[in-house]
């Protein structure tokens, strides 16, 4: 009998935990609702921008029932909003919730006033939960619907929320394949933004527009709006690096390599931990952009932890690059040809022809004194109709940009190579060690930009009652941060 009856408790208790589950997930997000009401009535961007990053915590505990349910209590049952919210929730979901609060809260929810931003935080959650089950025909029509309603308000409050309803408008377009269609869209929101001086929003519609343009390898057209549109100041990070990689993308495609490279490799800095794909993909780019110009990269770019696999057929065309060898550049481009078209970067990969010459050329000019072009042709593997003309050729430009040190007997057919004298009496140290110091120096610079104050802080002189205030309040978060280091570990 006992053995039945906890075999019965057993059966009762996965439906049970998810029931709990959901209750909780419920319970927080109407803690969020609280604090975007409280950030809403006190204007305080800090609180709705608090309440975004605690639901992105929950976003894998979305569910249909809970959407549903958080619907009824933050908005006004049989409103428009509420209609037209509930309307993208999927229906018939498997685990109903059995929560009786719903109907109480949502009395007390017809006699108060809905906050702008509540509403737009229900579009946003429902996005989520829409882009995360691949549902992207209806995240389109859903964030359609959001971005009209948006059009419409003009809170600061709203801008944070309103950044990730502009970046999941783009992706569940892009995803369906109609990214063309929101160009003007896009375009407008924009403009409103500026005149509005939302900065973040700003920032984001930059970086969509960009990725927009990219897409459809408009890079000139991309290029135009970049340099027209308002300075970036940086005020998200994660805009900042998007803008950089997509910066280093339009600066490679226009061969300016050493901007490229700056662009792509801060990037790759200032990207988090988490977001590998990005830094994989800006690896890739800046591989590409160092081969370009000459130099090979450090074997560590291609062993950082979970990128190995995916550099590797870079690593093999660098490894090629810097051999010298033709032929082996052209297998590794024939392999990986799925790779680099699926990564765009096919294109560029045509341009390392000519340094693959350049770098097999300087081994031969370092190895012989004196060699003949046939033999040049040769070495270089040329599968060209005439050869020794189109090695003669290679060797002249060669020495005319001054990447070998050589002339030409034209007379005999021969390369003839000078001594190699000492690297250090030339300017190539002074050039090295300007750059890395340029380099140096443009870091200082934008850290220092980075650096915020408090408004007004060269105006308003401190009073002793607000100086004593202002350390109170820091010793209290330094003991709140330390409390939650302890239960961290």
């Amino acid at each position: 009998m006992t053995q039945d009856v906890e075999m019965k408790d057993n059966n009762h208790t996965p439906s049970q935990s998810i029931i709990s589950s959901t209750t909780s997930t419920l319970l927080h997000l109407k803690e969020i609702a609280a604090l975007i009401d409280t950030g809403s009535y006190t204007k305080e961007v800090r609180r709705v921008a608090r309440a975004v990053r605690l639901t992105i915590g929950l976003r894998r505990k979305l569910t249909a029932s809970v959407l549903s349910s958080f619907l009824d209590f933050a908005l006004i049952p049989g409103s428009e909003p509420h209609s037209r919210l509930s309307s993208f929730v999927p229906k018939g979901d498997e685990h109903d919730m059995e929560v009786d609060t719903a109907s109480s809260v949502a009395k007390a929810a017809s006699s108060k006033h809905l906050p702008a931003e509540l509403e737009i935080y229900c579009y946003f959650i429902l996005l989520l939960f829409l882009v995360d089950h691949k549902k992207y025909n209806e995240a389109k029509a859903c964030s359609s619907a959001s971005i009209a309603r948006l059009k419409n308000l003009n809170r600061r409050t709203i801008d944070v929320i309103a950044s990730r309803l502009y970046f999941y408008y783009s992706l569940s377009y892009e995803q369906t394949g109609d990214l063309a269609e929101i160009r003007g869209n896009l375009l407008a929101l924009h403009h409103s933004a500026t005149l509005r001086h939302d900065e973040l929003g700003q920032e984001t519609l930059l970086n969509l527009l960009l990725r927009n343009y990219l897409h459809y390898n408009l890079y000139d057209q991309a290029e135009k709006l970049r340099s027209k549109a308002p300075r970036f100041e940086a005020h998200s990070n994660q805009q900042f690096c998007r803008y950089l990689f997509y910066l280093g993308k339009i600066k490679t495609i226009q061969l300016e390599y050493t901007d490229a490279k700056e662009s792509l490799l801060q990037a790759a800095r200032k990207a988090p931990i988490a977001a590998l794909g990005f830094r994989i993909q800006c690896n890739k780019w800046a591989v590409l952009v160092r081969l370009l110009l000459g130099e090979i990269p450090e074997r560590s770019v291609f062993t950082q932890k979970g990128m190995d696999k995916a550099l590797w057929p870079y690593f093999e065309l660098t490894n090629a690059v810097r051999i010298g060898d033709l032929e082996l550049f052209r297998t590794v481009q024939e392999k990986f040809s799925d790779t680099f078209a699926q990564d765009r970067t096919h294109n560029l990969i045509v341009r390392l022809r000519h340094n693959v010459i350049r770098t097999g050329l300087r081994n031969i000019s370092i190895s012989y004194s004196r060699i003949s072009l046939p033999d040049v042709a040769k070495k270089l593997r040329l599968n060209s109709e005439n050869p020794v003309a189109d090695a003669e050729s290679i060797v002249a430009k060669a020495i005319r940009d001054g990447a070998i040190d050589a002339t030409i007997d034209h007379k005999n057919g021969y390369m003839v190579s000078k001594e190699t004298g000492d690297i250090y009496s030339t300017n190539e140290p002074q050039t090295a060690f300007n750059s890395r110091i340029a380099f140096c120096l443009n870091m200082h610079n934008e850290a220092v930009r980075a650096l915020r104050f408090p408004p007004n802080t060269h105006k308003e002189k401190e009073s002793d009652e607000k100086r004593r205030e202002r350390k109170q309040q820091e010793e209290e978060l330094a003991k709140h941060m330390a409390e939650e280091d302890d239960d961290d570990f």
